[in-house]
């Protein structure tokens, strides 16, 4: 099977390793320091802490130029949502008419509202995950398989991953039909180890991952703060469960039924104690951060429903005008 890995980083390199150790060839799309670092070094996972961390390295055929691999049967595409655009660009060579694009990425994607879902706004493109349609162009819905990541994974260095914890991908066509090539996908997935499931709805797990997601992420980037901080303030906790309440309402028009509370999943947030999240963690390293597919489509799609959204809008002004003073957005 040809497979590649698009986007080396936390995530594309956690599941890269996993399907290298399960047998399979691992082609990879990188550049700079992470390039060089693949060709010389292979790819790494980190596991465990230090006395009794475990170290995984495997051979990889790593290039910067897509067409030297071409059409693949699996791509991974595992970027940060504002290197999408760049990727799209890219990416044409390594689909064919039966390529897999496994997309296992943050927030809402571009195909959220493919496969007859969404309601009366199906079929809709979303203009704040892809403006122009480009990316629908380059990669057609009709290859894409969805994915939710349960995994905190980060990187020690060009090429070397390491992982946290969580162990967890939830897979699904947009159309929620279970093929014969998500079975397929579904069995290569779980011989890496990767705990995976089959959703018959992967939009609704994209949607219940983001309803916590698009408060934290940007509350941490506008305070500093780690989850254990955001939580503890009651101002603070009120604030998210309003944002959340009107995510809550938009999901219900386009048939994503949250029968947990705000607070409920606040509870379940508490556990991860003083916890950085992916977008403070962007802030401190000055990469841009994933604004657009964690909260400005939310509000989008409150538009197309007709919900309110006036907390959503006032986390959405403030998180963008901190990012762009700070020339990450």
């Amino acid at each position: 099977m040809k497979i590649c890995i698009y986007g080396a980083g936390a995530i594309g390199g956690w599941i890269g390793v996993g399907l290298a150790q399960a047998g399979e060839r691992l082609n990879v799309v990188a550049r700079g320091a992470t390039l060089e670092a693949l060709q010389r070094d292979g790819l790494s996972l980190m596991r465990g802490s230090t006395g009794g961390e475990v170290r995984t390295r495997v051979p990889v055929n790593a290039v910067a130029d897509p067409e030297a691999l071409g059409v693949q049967d699996l791509v991974v595409i595992a970027v940060k949502a504002p290197a999408l655009a760049g990727v799209a660009e890219r990416i044409g060579p390594l689909i064919g008419a039966d390529t897999i694009v496994l997309v296992a990425m943050n927030g809402v994607p571009w195909w959220f509202l493919e496969g007859g879902f969404g309601g009366e706004i199906t079929g809709h493109r979303l203009a704040a995950v892809d403006p122009d349609g480009a990316i629908a162009k380059a990669i057609p819905s009709r290859n894409v398989i969805g994915c939710v990541v349960h995994a905190s994974c980060s990187l020690d260095g060009p090429g070397v991953v390491r992982h946290h914890f969580g162990n967890g991908l939830i897979i699904g066509e947009p159309s929620g039909e279970a093929t014969p090539r998500v079975q397929k996908l579904l069995a290569l997935l779980k011989s890496t180890g990767i705990d995976t499931t089959l959703s018959p709805q992967i939009q609704k797990d994209v949607w219940f991952k983001l309803w916590g997601n698009m408060t934290v992420n940007p509350i941490s980037a506008l305070t500093g703060c780690t989850t254990d901080l955001i939580m503890g303030d009651d101002y603070v906790r009120g604030f998210i469960s309003a944002v959340m309440l009107e995510a809550k309402e938009i999901g219900r028009r386009i048939g994503i039924e949250i029968t947990q509370s705000p607070e409920d999943r606040h509870e379940i947030t508490k556990k991860l104690g003083a916890f950085k999240t992916s977008m403070l963690q962007d802030v401190e390293a000055g990469r841009s951060v994933e604004l657009d597919a964690l909260v400005t489509v939310v509000r989008e799609l409150g538009e197309l429903t007709a919900v309110a959204t006036p907390f959503t809008d006032a986390l959405l002004g403030l998180a963008r005008l901190r990012t762009r003073q700070l020339g990450l957005y």
